[in-house]
């Protein structure tokens, strides 16, 4: 992947967070406003409270990790020093295999 594509890939992903920031806000104000018209008894209000709590809190954690700029989304990648000596990755298997391969093919 050249520098272009990783710098493409990088405005996707930001993009797409600040997306994401903005629907878990949205669905937060939506249901604190009850659109969803879920007040029919007294439990489905306390529910719809909860979930306006907690889209609101990760629509909030998410838009701080996006300023922090913390975009790995599960991809954290690892320091040589913090990898386990027998850890290879999915990648690095695959190549291995690639060449296994051509080696049998030779």
């Amino acid at each position: 992947m050249n520098m272009r594509q990783s710098g493409f890939n990088q405005s996707v992903k930001m993009f797409f967070g600040i997306f994401m920031v903005f629907v878990y806000l949205g669905m937060a104000v939506l249901l604190a406003m009850n659109l969803f018209d879920w007040s029919r008894t007294p439990m489905w209000d306390a529910v719809r409270w909860l979930f306006v709590v907690v889209f609101a809190a990760y629509g909030i954690y998410r838009g701080y990790r996006e300023l922090k700029g913390d975009h790995t989304y599960g991809m954290r990648t690892y320091d040589d020093d913090d990898q386990d000596p027998g850890y290879t990755t999915y990648a690095d298997r695959l190549k291995k295999q690639e060449g296994d391969n051509d080696n049998e093919n030779q």
